[in-house]
């Protein structure tokens, strides 16, 4: 592609097409990028486009976020499918990116910021040196929107420090970077520290000062998370003083009207405690003479901070700075004054904890986000998570004191609800989430609350306030209330009396109904929740006749929730149909020519825009169960579920939902291996020769399920793939999978399944070449796992073939060749084989070469025999070698998934169990000592002379077991 103004207009036109809400218009444009993205010049073009003024700016945008996703699938190199982009390529953008990004507007700026911390992940440092010192002459421009441009790039540069295990290239990069940004980081906060005094009174160069400090204190948090360097150490004084003055000033101009969305003062305040919070953390002993100052800051700031949500985040780093410091026993002296405490709790906590208007807002109108907050765990910058954080380090050290403050409170609340239950209910919700964090000790997502505080008697508090809410005939009737107590049965379902969890779920099936979406979806989570809980034999709890009382209501139920306006892809609800399936068992089937075709209707409207992950994945693992279950009593019934759901799965394979092809591959497996006709049905052998296409195989996410799918037609239709004159489509794959590092072993399991049912004259002509490709790969990039995988294919083909035929078709390749073979791999790695049935053929595959396999009693492989026996009983009798090759390490590094691509899920209900090749054969050992029985007279006490005594005396035991004497 050569940069010319044609094609710069071209990609201009296909840009603004990916916008298109049409799909028909859509879907061919970004087909049509992708096609032309390996081409030469394709990035410069990109950026060409975005550099001119000219051009609209939303199709710049576009290209700016055309070009970072590029860069984030392609700039890593990898090993399988090699370097998509061309080195000129590399080495242009590397120069070009940086004066570009720095000189946009911010909106591409951002994008362009991304990109370049995306190839500073792979490049920086060694093949990007120059990267640090390009961006710290930018500094002395002393223009802001560069300046600022350079301190976004480092943010995203060096924020994975925060997450990152440690590690020698961390270190060596982390201490490159702070040896030329430290000093001019610090320099240049400094310096805007001074400018905010001389700009005092121009509030324009105050936004972008104060932008700027937001930026540098979050890359001083990142430079500083690892560990505490000593530059920032020697400086600290400088940092800390300014931090304190930051955290105090009072800046009126750059105050806002907007309540909702925080300004730059309370996000530089909130980062600012980040900040304090992380040494106060991790360098308590170097921070120590400064936290007393910040502990009186950082109060005063609480106590002075409105209930507006733009307050929520700095609100909530601050409380944790609190609970920090307390959680520290030398400052623990600051926290235990009861009249502390008290003030505490009514200053700080429960004030904090308070539903406010906006949270009612959220409630009403983004019913998900108050979900992700309230149960899923994603409420880490809210302010009641912080104080409920705050309570239990308190509760940790102070329990009685705090407590008794609580119980008080807690009394208070209920009585004021009681009084006016219409006006006061969030005095009762105040109550409820108080006693829900202060009596959580032990939480585990799995099981809920597992350990709890003497507050309040749970089942007593239970009884007397959340079962009569829930009893209520009006479900809609204050439904945050509601949400409440359905949250506190759930969250402590595994410390509450098991007749009051199950008691509660004809109650919960009630609030499916409610119109509150919050309400009707934490009803749904509550009961899959209690389906889930284990009894004490182990059992479920609920088992199927309990529920099948209630099944016609709770299925009513869910599935009005899926028609519900806002709750159509529900993922709890979805969760909960999968989980009743599961539990019903054959008790579903009954209610199935109902609810299977909504299923299949849900499906065909999810296809046509997967947007909710979880809630397609429990549709597709309960349109499994349904399968399963039904054919498990009724094999027939495979037909019926084939016509209800081909012509969606056709739909989707036609229309590449890209998201939906691997679950698509799962049904069929799972329906193929089903079949119990002697043939493959038409429809399945139709669409055959499409699943050998490479570019299926292209995608990370569909190899497994796909090899499964392949692995189903070789099983039941081999016949039918010969006259279809498929094997080489078919050995092309297993040529592709082998040679990938990531995927070998699933081509492994391809070329096992082909030998195992193919007859041995229609792979005649084709299984030398495959050898030969085995030993390539071998010789190339040996890695354990493929190692593992070639030693069972080996046993699988003497198995099979028989060993003599192993012996001759690896020493066609090279004379004596198998002597290696024995040597280099059975010998040194044979020990590194996991997994039942792998264990079982490599056993039998090794014991033919020793006792049918005339080649191994003469030379020149005699020589090898005694080893090989001494190796296949250590096989037996030691554990298995968990050592990995050197090659391994790099393979780690390279193999990593590339980003933007629809992930492999298993369907869980989907799997089917391994089947056994080797179901005749029994113990291994025994296998092994009946065949040595039939060697010649006298060999048998020379061989036991020639391994180690420790395994001579384990071969003397099998043999014994054996009734096989030895003379």
């Amino acid at each position: 592609m050569e940069l010319t103004e044609e094609n710069l207009l071209t990609l201009s036109v296909y840009l603004k097409e990916t916008l298109d809400p049409d799909v028909n218009v859509r879907r061919p444009a970004e087909k049509f990028l992708e096609s032309v993205e390996v081409n030469q010049n394709y990035p410069l073009l990109l950026l060409h486009l975005i550099n001119k003024a000219e051009v609209d700016l939303v199709i710049r945008i576009t290209g700016a976020v055309t070009f970072k996703n590029y860069i984030k699938r392609n700039w890593k190199i990898d090993e399988d499918t090699g370097d998509r982009i061309h080195m000129q390529d590399r080495q242009a953008v590397k120069r070009l990116i940086m004066n570009l990004m720095l000189h946009s507007p911010e909106s591409i700026q951002k994008q362009l910021s991304d990109a370049v911390s995306i190839i500073g992940r792979h490049d920086f440092p060694e093949k990007w040196p120059e990267l640090i010192d390009q961006m710290v002459e930018k500094f002395n421009t002393g223009d802001f929107h560069v300046i600022n441009g350079v301190l976004h790039t480092a943010h995203s540069l060096f924020k994975r420090y925060r997450y990152e295990f440690k590690s020698q290239s961390l270190w060596t990069e982390i201490k490159l970077v702070l040896d030329q940004f430290a000093k001019p980081l610090t320099d240049l906060f400094l310096a805007t520290m001074n400018l905010a005094q001389v700009h005092a009174n121009n509030i324009e160069a105050l936004k972008i000062i104060y932008n700027s400090l937001v930026i540098l204190c979050k890359v001083f948090y990142s430079l500083n998370f690892q560990d505490l360097p000593e530059y920032f150490e020697d400086n600290m004084n400088a940092w800390m003083t300014n931090f304190h003055i930051l955290l105090t000033v009072d800046v009126p101009a750059l105050k806002t009207a907007d309540d909702e969305e925080a300004g730059v003062i309370e996000q530089l305040k909130s980062q600012v405690c980040d900040n304090v919070g992380l040494y106060a953390q991790k360098y308590d002993e170097e921070f120590q003479p400064f936290l007393p100052q910040f502990v009186t800051a950082i109060w005063n700031l609480l106590t002075s901070t409105g209930q507006q949500p733009k307050f929520d985040s700095l609100v909530s780093n601050a409380l944790q700075f609190l609970a920090t410091v307390a959680d520290r026993a030398q400052y623990r002296y600051l926290f235990e004054n009861p009249t502390t405490l008290g003030s505490i709790c009514e200053k700080v906590i429960i004030p904090n904890m308070e539903f406010r208007e906006s949270d009612n807002e959220l409630f009403e109108d983004n019913p998900e986000e108050y979900i992700r907050r309230d149960i899923e765990g994603s409420d880490v910058d809210t302010r009641r998570r912080a104080a409920c954080d705050l309570v239990k380090v308190l509760s940790k050290y102070f329990e009685a004191k705090i407590m008794e403050i609580f119980g008080s409170y807690i009394q208070l609340m209920l009585q004021n609800y009681a009084e006016k239950p219409t006006e006061n209910w969030r005095s009762k919700d105040a109550a409820l989430y108080l006693v829900t964090s202060s009596a959580s000790k032990g939480q585990t997502q799995k099981h809920g609350v597992t350990q709890s505080s003497d507050l309040v008697s749970l089942p007593q508090f239970a009884a007397q306030h959340i079962e009569p809410e829930l009893a209520k005939l009006n479900v809609n009737e204050v439904p945050v209330l509601k949400a409440d107590a359905i949250k506190f049965i759930m969250i402590f379902r595994s410390v509450l009396p098991k007749e009051l969890v199950i008691g509660s779920l004809p109650h919960l099936v009630r609030h499916l109904a409610a119109s509150s979406s919050v309400v009707h979806s934490y009803a749904a989570c509550a009961i899959e929740k209690i389906l889930t809980l284990k009894g004490p034999d182990g059992g479920l709890l609920v088992q199927g006749e309990v529920l099948g009382s209630l099944a016609a209501e709770l299925f009513k139920g869910l599935f009005a929730t899926l028609e519900t306006q806002g709750s159509e892809e529900n993922e709890y609800a979805m969760k909960a149909v999968m989980r009743t399936f599961y539990i019903l068992q054959e008790r579903v089937v009954p209610f199935l020519g109902d609810l299977l075709p909504k299923l299949t209707e849900k499906l065909t409207i999810v296809a046509r825009n997967p947007r909710r992950p979880h809630f397609n994945h429990y549709l597709f693992e309960t349109l499994s169960l349904s399968i399963k279950i039904v054919c498990k009593t009724n094999p027939a019934a495979v037909s019926s579920f084939e016509q209800a759901l081909f012509p969606v799965f056709q739909g989707i394979l036609q229309q590449d939902i890209q998201e939906f092809i691997p679950y698509v591959f799962q049904i069929l497996s799972l329906l193929l291996e089903l079949q119990t006709a002697p043939d493959i049905p038409e429809p399945y052998m139709a669409l055959f020769p499409c699943l050998l296409a490479p570019v299926l195989f292209e995608r990370q996410a569909n190899i497994h399920p796909l090899t499964r799918l392949l692995q189903a037609f070789v099983s039941h239709g081999p016949h039918q793939i010969i006259a279809q004159n498929k094997i080489s489509g078919l050995l092309g794959v297993f040529q592709k999978l082998i040679s990938s590092k990531a995927n070998d072993d699933e081509g492994f399991h391809l070329m096992q399944t082909i030998i195992e049912h193919f007859p041995p004259n229609a792979l005649e002509s084709y299984m030398k070449q495959v050898f030969v490709l085995l030993f390539q790969r071998l010789t190339s990039s040996k890695t354990t796992k493929y190692v593992k995988g070639l030693i069972v294919f080996f046993a699988t083909y003497a198995v099979k073939y028989g060993a003599s035929n192993l012996v001759a078709i690896i020493d066609q390749i090279q004379p004596q060749m198998f002597g290696m073979v024995v040597e280099r791999v059975f010998i040194t790695d044979l020990q590194k084989v996991c997994g039942e049935s792998e264990r079982k053929i490599t056993a039998v595959g090794i014991s033919n070469l020793l006792i049918d396999c005339p080649e191994m009693l003469n030379s020149p492989y005699n020589a090898y025999y005694p080893r090989l026996l001494a190796t296949l009983v250590e096989f037996f009798e030691l554990p298995q070698d968990e050592s990995i090759l050197p090659e391994d390490q790099a393979f780690a590094e390279v193999d990593d998934a590339p980003g933007y691509q629809a992930a492999y899920s298993r369907l869980i209900y989907a799997g089917n169990p391994k089947k056994d090749p080797l179901q005749s054969i029994g113990d291994v050992r025994l296998y092994l000592a009946q065949g040595l029985g039939k060697l010649s007279p006298g060999q048998l006490p020379g061989l036991l002379g020639q391994i180690p005594e420790p395994n001579a005396n384990h071969l003397r035991s099998y043999l014994q077991t054996a009734g096989i004497g030895v003379a």
